[in-house]
């Protein structure tokens, strides 16, 4: 298997000041072409660790993606960390300098001086285009490695990966087919408990059983080789049938895409009211175009489940909706959810231990609760029931 990995860059991102999204947008985008990463590490905007570990990873790696370091200010080294661990010198780029006088001058600028170090590139190396930006790219060749230097900006890195780095991958390497990946996402069992009944499965050979916990949810994942497909196929039913009630949606598919999916399938509106999430679903829906003819949030008020119940008949009324879904205050790790259709009124009340978690999380959480009782309505499932570690302490229907 091609060891293939990637150098971050940047005091920034080495200090937890940005979240490195490039390094997980590469690692998905290259697991997809079959050319999963072997290796991730990050270094400051020091000259010295850069060329320690560009000389290092080159004795390791067959392809090394480094990112960020290309701009023009004096923390931007790369280019001078890759001229010394190759052993040569930095070049002028006559022909990127005159691309980026054309940059500015287009939009009416005047390049700054300090713009120029961005076309000095490691001699013999390989520049690589970058059409959205200053800092162009270069490949060099140390040891062992083919070795790529891309621009920090996401936009820019993106489009060079897709657009330049890729097709030079591919003609000089052989992809294995992409690894086989089955996953499901669960709502409402824990980790352990989940693990407790997977475990005793027997799994083909080369292929494991992953869990990913991001509160609210658990996502299962098969992964092994495409030639396990038909073994991992098999097998996988006994999965789904593990996470039962709990599972909310499989593959990639987040629960708000597929409730507006339903919606929109079933030819259904939706209105939302909300105290406790603070406008939260109505992101989550209208971010997934679901059919949402109108959303409020209210301030918190203690609400018995009888009056939230009716407050949400109310509302469907109001907006002329097919649903009406609500969620009320937030009290004694219990709330209020109701959901209106045009058969009846669904109200729950339910319990979770919230103190453990910060309100942006107990947020998310009762979202995902409030979005279940609407999933196993379009599913015809039971609207009302328990669902792990969230317990329905009370019902009330209209």
């Amino acid at each position: 298997m091609l060891q293939t990995e990637m150098l971050s860059t940047g005091d920034e991102v080495l200090h937890g000041q940005i979240v490195d999204t490039n390094a997980a947008w590469l690692a998905d985008l290259f697991f997809n072409q079959g050319l999963p990463l072997t290796r991730r590490n990050t270094v400051g905007d020091s000259l010295e660790s850069l060329v320690s570990a560009l000389t290092e990873r080159s004795q390791h790696a067959d392809i090394l993606i480094v990112n960020g370091g290309l701009g023009p200010t004096s923390d931007d080294l790369s280019a001078e960390a890759a001229a010394r661990a190759a052993g040569v010198e930095l070049t002028l780029h006559e022909g990127w300098l005159a691309q980026m006088e054309r940059f500015f001058s287009e939009r009416g600028r005047v390049m700054a001086a300090s713009n120029r170090k961005q076309a000095l590139l490691p001699a013999g190396s390989e520049m690589i285009d970058n059409p959205v930006g200053t800092a162009c790219g270069f490949a060099i060749k140390l040891n062992r490695c083919l070795i790529f230097f891309t621009p920090g900006v996401p936009s820019e890195f993106k489009r060079m990966v897709e657009h330049e780095i890729l097709p030079r991958l591919r003609e000089r390497f052989t992809f294995p087919l992409p690894p086989l990946c089955l996953r499901l996402t669960t709502f409402g069992r824990s980790e352990s408990d989940l693990a407790a009944a997977l475990d005793p499965l027997t799994l083909p050979p080369d292929v494991v059983m992953g869990y990913r916990s991001s509160t609210p949810i658990i996502e299962l994942k098969l992964t092994g080789p495409a030639s396990r497909r038909a073994e991992m196929e098999a097998l996988w039913p006994q999965v789904r049938a593990v996470a039962g009630d709990s599972l909310i949606f499989e593959g990639t598919e987040t629960l708000p895409v597929q409730i507006a999916r339903c919606l929109r399938e079933q030819q259904l509106s939706i209105t939302l009211s909300e105290q406790f999430t603070a406008g939260l679903l109505a992101l989550q829906l209208s971010g997934a175009d679901a059919p949402l003819l109108a959303s409020e949030v209210l301030p918190a008020q203690v609400e018995t489940l009888a009056q939230t119940a009716h407050w949400n008949v109310e509302r469907r009324t109001r907006h002329l909706a097919d649903l009406a879904l609500s969620i009320a205050s937030f009290e004694d790790d219990e709330i209020n959810i109701a959901l209106t259709t045009p058969q009846a009124t669904h109200a729950v009340r339910l319990r979770f231990n919230a103190s453990r978690y910060a309100l942006r999380i107990r947020q998310e959480i009762c979202a995902m609760m409030a979005l279940t009782l609407v999933r196993r309505w379009l599913n015809g499932q039971d609207v009302t029931a328990s669902q792990g570690w969230v317990q329905v302490v009370d019902t009330h229907s209209v």
